[in-house]
């Protein structure tokens, strides 16, 4: 999906419209609303997509599981796909790997639309569905061998094995392995016919803190070899470790777009310095009238907006000089938990149970 900004010829002002490269949109001033076409640019040589979706929809009966979303990856990034479970990600990854089919909406994999040349990029996409099981009595240099002679495009098994971290159990069984291990051994049979895209669907479900680190650093791996990946996740911390690109979707709909960064300024509260069980009356007001943006919390303590990184030490320097007593102090930024609930009114974490 592309963003194009516009000058509307009746009131003057600027506005933006978004869809896919080339398509020709009805565009509605957000101020006067006049309304007009205008076609949106044409790819260019260079800025080529791995992914690109447009009106996207999936029905089933009466239910809605995705809402007509549109979005787009480029080469060689990491998008994570972030939602509570049941928000449609399984369900739009499955009908971007042509398991599903879509009710409305078109999809393309690097510049080919999948409905009439699926059989011409099949080979050059790399899946680990959600529900990962391999063979219990193969190795896990037998079991990448195995799924290797699928296809006629084929990696070299010894430096997947060697990037994911596998060679000290190459020779192990498939069912003795730890549930970290299987998942690393599910990420490299997504590899083994070199794919340009690989998909991995919440990969590190049901892992242990330290499992889950380990497959992270397999996933920032693939980046450096040049792999496009589509990571599902109802994981917050998975999406800001790992992604270039995050869309959050919810009830079948993206809700929020963008980098980590881009996300953090547009729909949380920036950077904070909380000063703790402040002791001191007038502490707010005495910041203000320094030019700090202070403000109590609920609970009592003080917020103070850090917009540069100076400013906690400007800070620090005017609570010493007026004598204001506190018990501690933390700086810390806004986050996808943060976004959200400013967004749906509710937790990620609650979302799921």
């Amino acid at each position: 999906m592309v963003e194009k900004k516009f000058k509307c010829p009746d009131c003057g002002k600027v506005a933006s419209y978004s869809g896919m490269h080339g398509e020709l949109k009805t565009i509605y001033c957000p101020y006067c609303g006049s309304k007009g076409r205008a076609r949106l640019p044409e790819l260019k040589h260079g800025d080529d997509l791995a992914i690109e979706v447009s009106d996207l929809r999936k029905e089933y009966g009466d239910l809605v599981a995705v809402n007509n979303i549109s979005f787009s990856v480029k080469k060689g990034e990491i998008f994570a796909f972030l939602g509570p479970n049941g928000a449609g990600k399984t369900t739009t990854v499955e009908m971007i790997e042509s398991i599903r089919q879509p009710t409305a909406g078109t999809i393309k994999l690097i510049g080919k639309n999948i409905k009439t040349h699926f059989n011409e990029v099949k080979k050059d996409i790399g899946v680990l569905p959600q529900e990962f099981l391999s063979f219990e009595r193969l190795t896990v240099k037998e079991t990448l061998v195995y799924f290797s002679k699928l296809y006629k495009k084929r990696a070299d098994i010894d430096e997947i094995i060697e990037a994911m971290d596998l060679k000290s159990c190459e020779k192990m069984l498939y069912r003795n392995l730890s549930g970290g291990l299987k998942q690393r051994v599910g990420v490299a049979i997504a590899l083994v016919n070199d794919p340009d895209i690989v998909f991995l669907d919440e990969p590190t479900t049901g892992l242990d803190p330290k499992a889950r680190r380990d497959v992270w650093k397999v996933i920032a791996n693939l980046r450096k070899k040049g792999k496009t990946v589509f990571l599902t996740t109802h994981y917050m911390e998975e999406a800001e470790y790992l992604a270039d690109h995050i869309a959050i979707i919810h009830k079948g709909k993206i809700i929020a777009e963008g980098t980590l960064d881009e996300l953090i300024n547009r729909y949380g509260k920036g950077s904070l310095l909380r000063i703790k069980q402040c002791k001191t009356e007038g502490a707010v007001e005495s910041l203000k009238e320094k030019g700090f943006t202070a403000t109590y919390e609920s609970n009592g303590d003080i917020a103070v907006k850090i917009d540069y990184k100076d400013i906690v030490l400007d800070v620090l320097s005017n609570l010493r000089h007026e004598c204001i007593e506190y018990e501690s102090i933390d700086v810390r930024r806004s986050n996808l938990e943060e976004i959200f609930l400013h967004l749906t009114g509710s937790k990620l974490s609650e979302e799921e149970t």
